[in-house]
């Protein structure tokens, strides 16, 4: 069967070659190249220059990273080693600040290196090598769980639009917001997907477009202002969304963009469903508020995927890399636990485990 770009992991690690693998995503679709990071610079650069992205492989590529610094601090004394780790993981941190998995991912690391001092440094790193798998894995069963409840919602022959990319490319397989649409390709349901561009970025037409359509869904690739357009003529009958995180009280954060795409479909009367991995619930955010929100550079809006600079010198530039959408707007919030629904303080605390004041 020929390759496509579904046939490569996103993220991958060469235990032998001491090497993280990704698919470099800004070089898509015009050429597929994989990259081999072995120092932490590499791995800081690639996840904040959006080499690998998307929340859920975020957190697998520094998990992944987090092992590899492990594995090179040269020292038998755990003290030694812990504060090294530490520096490392709160560096790979400091990348991007949106992205909840990135933070949940690296915690994760630092406590399974915690449980298993007591037995000494090369028993620690061993740890962290199968922490850092196991996390990969549980991201592949999520989003398989996560596409089965989204499916639940759908019919054949619906039309649906998704925004930016929640792909396999976002994650280790399947996607969050994709993996409904993979998992009816798969069982006939012949779904309409209609694609934002996703400006400035443009992951919607690079990447969702590309793997969805390695896939065989019929696929049609939208400018981000046309979706409400598209939704007055009635071709959609929800939309599938990821989220970068989600606050205790529902309010999500996703690529920009988001918000308005949310706005329309309430004014159309359609639903509006977030997929996201519990990982991606950060219960110590009270509300969409309390998100910090990236800002990346003007070069984004003003230059790039130009043959020329599009705009005057100059001109001041305000290109957040998220927007919010508040809990109000969100129909749904589908996870691996299950489908969420309002009042969303109250199911995603008893999902999440915690006890109500």
């Amino acid at each position: 069967m020929e390759k496509t770009i579904l046939s490569y992991d996103t993220v991958a690690l060469d235990e032998a070659g001491a090497a993280l693998v990704i698919i470099d995503q800004t070089k898509l679709p015009n050429e597929f190249a994989q990259l081999r990071l072995t120092e932490q610079p590499e791995i800081w650069d690639a996840i904040y220059r959006l080499k690998v992205r998307g929340a859920p492989a975020i957190g697998v590529a520094a998990a992944y990273g987090a092992y590899l610094a492990a594995r090179a601090i040269d020292t038998d004394d755990y003290e030694t080693f812990a504060g090294a780790f530490k520096k490392a993981c709160d560096y790979l941190n400091s990348s991007r600040p949106t992205a909840v998995n990135l933070s949940w991912a690296l915690a994760r690391m630092m406590r399974a290196a915690e449980a298993e001092k007591s037995h000494g440094v090369a028993a620690v790193k061993a740890r962290l090598l199968a922490e850092a798998r196991a996390i990969q894995q549980e991201d592949i069963d999520t989003c398989r769980k996560i596409g089965e409840y989204g499916l639940s919602l759908l019919s054949p022959g619906d039309g649906l639009i998704t925004h930016c990319n929640a792909g396999q490319l976002a994650t280790s397989r399947y996607g969050t917001a994709t993996a409904p649409m993979y998992l009816g390709q798969e069982r006939g349901y012949r779904f309409r997907v209609f694609c934002d561009e996703t400006r400035p970025l443009l992951q919607g037409a690079r990447l969702t477009v590309s793997e969805l359509m390695s896939a065989g869904l019929d696929v049609t690739l939208i400018c981000d202002g046309m979706a409400a357009s598209v939704m007055r003529k009635g071709w959609v009958s929800a939309v599938f969304t990821g989220c970068d995180r989600v606050a205790a009280n529902g309010d999500a954060a996703n690529k920009i963009g988001t918000l308005p795409l949310a706005i329309a479909a309430r004014h159309f009367g359609i639903p509006f469903y977030i997929c996201a991995p519990t990982s991606t619930i950060d219960m110590a955010t009270l509300t969409g508020a309390d998100i910090e929100i990236e800002e990346r550079p003007a070069e984004e809006v003003t230059e790039m995927w130009y043959e020329k600079r599009m705009a005057v010198p100059d001109v001041k530039v305000f290109n957040p890399a998220f927007d919010v959408t508040d809990a109000g707007l969100i129909t749904a919030i589908i996870t691996e636990r299950g489908i969420l629904r309002p009042p969303y303080t109250e199911t995603i605390a008893t999902i999440m485990g915690k006890e109500q004041d």
